[in-house]
C-alpha cells in the first residue's frame, strides 16, 4: 500500500508534531481533536510552528475537525496519537467508521496498547479488514511551550514497531517506514509493550518527588533535578522485575539503559554503566523539561495504569514477582485515590484473562 492520505488523531504535542511535520512532508494530514475549542483555536491560528534545530517551519494541515468520521474518510493511515487513557473513547467512535484495508498505528501502544485496542474493536463489533500496530513510544521527543508551536529536541531514532497479531508485522512495518523512516520491526507488541521506558521511569520520579512537586507546582527540572540516586534506584529495580517478564517470553532483554540509548536519548558511557540515574542525567534531550504541575498528570495516570499496571499483570500471568511494582502502583493509587489496579489497563481488557502461559504465543502471533 502506498500512504498518501494520514489521520492524525490526537492534538496534543506529539499530535501536532505529526500533523505538521507529515504536511511539510507532502501528505494529505486531517487532524482530530476531541474539543471543539482546540480545533478552533488552531484553525483561527491557521497552521502549526514546527521547530527543530532552531529552525521554524509552518504548517497547515489539510483538515482539522473534531468529528472524528470526517477525519478518518478515505484516509490510508490513522495514526493515533493520544494518551493511553484516550484509547477507549478512540476505539468506541471509530469502529462504525473503518474501512477495508485501513492501517491503525497507536504511536505509542504504551503497554498492552495494541491488545486492548484489538479487543475493543472486536466487542464494539467493527468489521472492517483493518490492521493494526504500536510503537514503542512517540516519533518525537517534543513540548508545546505554547499553544500551536511545537518544539522538536529529536526523533526518536530505531522506533520498535510491531502489528496485533504478529504475523502482519513486516509488512505493516513496510508501510509505516513510508511515513515513519526510523521505525524498525519489533517480534510483536508485548515486545514494544514491554520496553515502555516511560512507565519504567516516571512513576518512581513522580511519587519520590510527590513533596517537591506539590510544594513548588513542578518548578524543578524533572529528570536533572529530580532524578536522584535514590530514585534510579527505584528505577533499576523495576527494570530488573520487567526483564525477569521479557526473559520469561523469550522477547530480546534489553535493559532500561539499552533502550534509553538506542531512542538516542542518552550517551553510550550511560549506557554502558547500567545505572539509570546515569543515563537520564546525561540525557540531553530532557535537559530543559520541567516537572509536571501536579501528581495528576499522565505520567500517573497513564505510566501506572496503562504501564505498571498491565506489566505487573503480565508478570502474574507468568509466575513473576514484582514486589518493586506493585509497591509504586499501590502509592499511585493512594496519592490520587484511583484505584489502578481496577482502573487500569487489566488482564482482561487486554484480552488475556484466563489465558495460560503457553497460549499467550499464539494469541500474539496469530491474534485472538
Amino acid at each position: 500500500m502506498t500512504i498518501k492520505k494520514i489521520a492524525i488523531l490526537g492534538a496534543g504535542n506529539g499530535g501536532c508534531a505529526a500533523a505538521a511535520d507529515l504536511t511539510l512532508g507532502g501528505f494529505e494530514v486531517r487532524l482530530f481533536a476531541r474539543s471543539e475549542s482546540t480545533i478552533v483555536k488552531l484553525a483561527k491560528l491557521g497552521e502549526i510552528d514546527l521547530v527543530e534545530g532552531g529552525v521554524s517551519k509552518k504548517a497547515a494541515p489539510f483538515f482539522m475537525s473534531s468529528h472524528l468520521p470526517s477525519v478518518v474518510q478515505g484516509v490510508d493511515l490513522i495514526v493515533v496519537a493520544t494518551p493511553a487513557v484516550g484509547h477507549d473513547y478512540i476505539a468506541k467512535n471509530l469502529a462504525n467508521y473503518l474501512a477495508d484495508g485501513q492501517r491503525i498505528l497507536l504511536n505509542p501502544g504504551h503497554t498492552g496498547g495494541a491488545l486492548h485496542f484489538a479487543k475493543l474493536l472486536r466487542t464494539l463489533g467493527c468489521q472492517a479488514d483493518v490492521q493494526l500496530c504500536e510503537t514503542v513510544t512517540l516519533t518525537y521527543i517534543c513540548r508545546m511551550p505554547q499553544f500551536g508551536r511545537v518544539e522538536v529536541y529529536r526523533r526518536t531514532s530505531n522506533l520498535r514497531c510491531a502489528a496485533f497479531p504478529a504475523k502482519h508485522t513486516a509488512k505493516l512495518v513496510s508501510e509505516i517506514q513510508q511515513v515513519f523512516p526510523n521505525v524498525v520491526a519489533a517480534a510483536n507488541v508485548l515486545e514494544t509493550g514491554l520496553s515502555n521506558i516511560n512507565a519504567i521511569m516516571h512513576p518512581a520520579g513522580m511519587l519520590g518527588n510527590a513533596g517537591w512537586i506539590e510544594k513548588t507546582g513542578g518548578d524543578f527540572l524533572y529528570y536533572r533535578e529530580g532524578v536522584t540516586p535514590a530514585i534510579g534506584a527505584w528505577i533499576d529495580s523495576v527494570d530488573v522485575e520487567r526483564l525477569a517478564i521479557v526473559r520469561l517470553l523469550g522477547l530480546q532483554p534489553l535493559r532500561f539503559v539499552d533502550i534509553f540509548h538506542q531512542a538516542g536519548l542518552t550517551t553510550a558511557a550511560a549506557r554502558d554503566s547500567g545505572s539509570a540515574y546515569q543515563a537520564i542525567h546525561e540525557s540531553a534531550p530532557n535537559f530543559t523539561i520541567k516537572s509536571p504541575p501536579a501528581l495528576d498528570h499522565r505520567y500517573i495516570r497513564e505510566d501506572v495504569g496503562y504501564g505498571l499496571v498491565p506489566m505487573a499483570a503480565i508478570g502474574q500471568l507468568l509466575g513473576v514477582k514484582t514486589p518493586v511494582m506493585d509497591a509504586l502502583i499501590t502509592l499511585a493509587s493512594t496519592a490520587l485515590g484511583v484505584d489502578f489496579r481496577r482502573d487500569g489497563l487489566t488482564l482482561e481488557k487486554m484480552g488475556l484473562a484466563g489465558v495460560a502461559p503457553p497460549g499467550l504465543a499464539k494469541i500474539l502471533a496469530e491474534g485472538f
